[in-house]
């Protein structure tokens, strides 16, 4: 009879779990190798201010699962508190979306080297920043040339660092906007538009919105896009 009571318990816990995730349920889920102490937050962006939508305390054991309910693709973040005494705290960077989500994580390299896979928006979102960061990693690279005292001692050297600079800011628009144009049916590419172009010329990015998918379009990012197009 004890035995019966408990299975009908379990099964009655099944049932509510499942009633409570739907369609649109993101399951953020994930290890944090090495951590044996700390609180792990996740966090979204509303109204200019980054809020708490969850909270876990970690003892021991570095996995975690946080549930949440997506309206619409949209970036969220990790934030893990060590409780080191340091000050320099760690956030991952995840654009989230119904369904399964994983991250893979170390302690000490929390937001450096985090895995995240199970999300297409992701992917697409660090393909883009895979690339872009070579564009920032050059220009970086050029600036500190241009501090050097033989360039700066030499007008004709430091102009033609400075039109490579040009040139390369360029080349990183170009590819922006040959990204915005290549996948409209991202939830990824309107959010990396008003991130990372949205001083770029208008009909160009007229251009984008318009081969973004329905769905693309009518999501908040591709709405803010809108509105951004609208005020130009």
């Amino acid at each position: 009879m004890m035995k019966r009571i408990l299975f009908v318990m379990l099964l009655g816990l099944v049932v509510v779990s499942c009633e409570k995730n739907t369609e649109n349920t993101m399951t953020l889920t994930g290890n944090i190798k090495g951590l044996k102490k700390g609180t792990l937050y996740l966090q979204q962006l509303k109204d200019s201010t980054i809020v708490v939508l969850d909270s876990l305390e970690i003892k021991g054991d570095g996995s975690f699962t946080f549930t949440e309910e997506v309206e619409n693709p949209d970036i969220y973040y990790l934030y893990l508190n060590k409780k080191d005494n340091n000050d320099i705290n760690d956030r991952i960077t995840i654009f989230g979306e119904p369904g399964l989500i994983t991250v893979k994580t170390a302690w000490n390299t929390f937001d450096t080297k985090a895995e995240v896979t199970g999300s297409k928006s992701q992917e697409k979102m660090e393909e883009f920043y895979e690339m872009t960061s070579k564009f920032n990693i050059k220009e970086l690279m050029l600036v500190q040339q241009a501090t050097l005292p033989q360039f700066q001692n030499d007008s004709l050297a430091l102009d033609s660092l400075q039109n490579q600079i040009d040139q390369n800011t360029i080349r990183k628009y170009r590819y922006a906007l040959n990204f915005g144009l290549n996948n409209g049916d991202s939830y990824a590419t309107p959010y990396l538009m008003l991130a990372e172009a949205s001083q770029a010329n208008p009909k160009y990015l007229d251009s984008i919105y318009k081969g973004l998918s329905p769905e693309v379009a009518s999501s908040k990012y591709g709405k803010m896009l809108k509105e951004l197009l609208d005020k130009n």
